[in-house]
């Protein structure tokens, strides 16, 4: 993809970095309490019941979705619910068919958010949980390649990449951005991308100035800015092959939930 050369500047933060209080104090987006202040509801009341089956009407084999920046899991978990009209099963077991028509693979940066997902989720044996720097190429592609290799597939047919562009871009810089979109694309049929605004771009470089910690690296250099959701439906639609499928409207903290499909030919399985 574009932009290889940023794939080695993000490490993964050490694990105090996810419990401090200051919301600053997680410069890859690993809030500890992410979903407190930021519900899944809000955003899973925006996507329509039986999307899952609209999209894949003939779907004989258990579907591959990969989430991106998955934090603690809450919002991963509420996705799985709604995409299989599980929404009343949070606390009672793992229906025996659910497996058959999603497996769901998450990921996140920070190893201690991880821990707690795995430790919380109700569907074990179909969400899977892991510690992934997405932007290190030398772990990310014999990790995913040995996940999809799995199911013999070479793609994943739904990504899910929720609040997580911001955190790339200030930590990768415009190339870094441009990579991870072209990934995504190249990985997924389907992607629902929820892009932060702009304004929260700048609302994170004034926490981590304030915690004393400088700025981002890229944050002053950023020469993709402005509507960050036109900016996202721009680069997925002209540079990625993607077509923009549907926008499900806005949050009540304005961010738009975007869903793209790929117009590249995928061999089957």
């Amino acid at each position: 993809p574009p932009g290889a050369g940023s794939s080695s500047k993000m490490s993964a933060p050490i694990s105090r970095g996810s419990r401090g209080a200051e919301p600053g104090a997680a410069p890859y987006g690993n809030f500890p309490n992410y979903s407190r202040f930021h519900p899944p509801e809000a955003r899973i009341s925006l996507l329509p019941r039986g999307l899952l089956r609209s999209l894949f009407p003939a779907a004989t084999r258990p579907l591959l979705g990969l989430d991106v920046g998955c934090n603690s899991g809450e919002l991963s978990v509420a996705l799985y619910q709604h995409l299989l009209g599980l929404q009343d099963s949070s606390s009672s077991p793992e229906p025996p068919g659910a497996g058959k028509e999603l497996k769901l693979l998450c990921c996140d940066i920070d190893p201690e958010l991880i821990r707690r997902a795995q430790q919380s989720s109700p569907f074990p044996a179909s969400i899977s949980f892991a510690s992934l720097d997405i932007m290190d190429s030398g772990a990310r592609e014999p990790f995913l390649s040995s996940y999809l290799e799995r199911f013999g597939r070479s793609s994943f047919d739904i990504g899910f990449c929720m609040s997580v562009t911001m955190w790339i871009h200030l930590n990768h810089g415009d190339g870094g951005l441009l990579e991870f979109l072209a990934l995504l694309a190249s990985l997924c049929t389907f992607l629902l991308v929820e892009p932060q605004p702009w304004r929260c771009y700048r609302a994170a470089a004034r926490r981590l100035r304030r915690l004393g910690r400088g700025d981002f690296e890229h944050f002053r250099s950023l020469q993709i800015n402005g509507d960050m959701a036109e900016s996202v439906t721009r680069i997925l639609t002209q540079q990625c092959a993607m077509e923009l499928v549907c926008s499900f409207g806005s949050t009540s903290w304005d961010r738009s939930l975007l869903l793209f499909k790929s117009t590249a030919a995928r061999p089957e399985g």
